[in-house]
């Protein structure tokens, strides 16, 4: 259930995609005809270039974390090595099956994945769903009109970096929009939802089985890596968290015949 996968680099994984989730390769085909385009606003500035090394943009990047959300919150919830592309690889892989943990920009969730026995089966622990309160808590706290303009500001380097992850002809800022609607896009399936152990073949003992879980309504078991985060961290704090990425969504996703409705 957690996802826990090493992964070789931070190179954007690929996979199939369903109906339901968005395609594997970003809507917009031509990086000169983005689909959602960034305006400035009356007083921004885009980062200059040249862009600076990658060591100095992730730096430029989690100092200005720490000026909006403060030192000790962002020392205490996010990996600041390779700062920017972990960010940008983890959107891209948030709508497709996987997402290593490895190559995310914030530290796993403390704890372990725990399930309990009652009359409908074995369910998704409440004690597991605290675990995310605390991430969920840090999101409702980032004041978004700030967050969307120093995005805009550092956008140049979110761009290089989705570009050296693959995709030099895509506009980053298309993909994040279609990875938040897919996001927003999560079922709200009665709870508790029902787990199962995935079954191994042979007599080999399992030493970590809390990460072998998974949804036993098959429907659920084949949703994207993201969607399956929302659903495992239990519905309050999904609906709390679905909060804050649609009014993020609606500062960033301002396109031709977009009309911003800022929550």
């Amino acid at each position: 259930m957690p996802a826990n996968t090493p992964a070789a680099s931070t190179t954007a994984t690929s996979g199939q995609s369903s109906p339901d989730q968005p395609p594997a390769e970003p809507a917009s085909t031509d990086a000169e005809a983005p689909l959602y385009p960034l305006p400035p606003e009356a007083g921004d500035d885009t980062l200059p270039l040249p862009l600076p090394a990658q060591a100095d943009g992730d730096a430029l990047v989690a100092q200005a974390a720490q000026d909006l959300l403060g030192k000790a919150q962002v020392l205490q919830f996010f990996q600041l090595d390779a700062l920017v592309r972990r960010i940008v690889a983890t959107v891209d892989n948030l709508a497709r099956p996987l997402a290593p943990a490895q190559l995310w920009p914030v530290h796993p969730t403390p704890g372990r994945f725990s399930a309990e026995q009652t009359e409908q089966g074995l369910v998704i622990a409440q004690a597991n769903v605290a675990r995310y309160r605390p991430l969920v808590a840090l999101a409702e706290s980032l004041p978004l009109d700030g967050a969307a303009r120093l995005y805009r500001h550092l956008y140049p380097l979110f761009q290089q970096a989705y570009e050296d992850l693959g995709y030099p002809e895509q506009y980053f800022n298309d993909r994040l929009v279609a990875v938040l609607d897919h996001l927003l896009a999560t079922p709200e399936p009665a709870q508790p939802l029902r787990v199962q152990l995935t079954p191994v073949a042979g007599e080999v003992p399992s030493l970590r089985p809390w990460v072998r879980y998974e949804f036993a309504d098959a429907a659920l078991q084949q949703r994207s890596s993201g969607q399956k985060i929302l659903l495992r961290m239990g519905a309050d704090n999904a609906r709390r968290l679905k909060t804050v990425l649609a009014g993020f969504r609606a500062r960033v996703a301002v396109g031709a015949d977009e009309t911003a409705q800022r929550p």
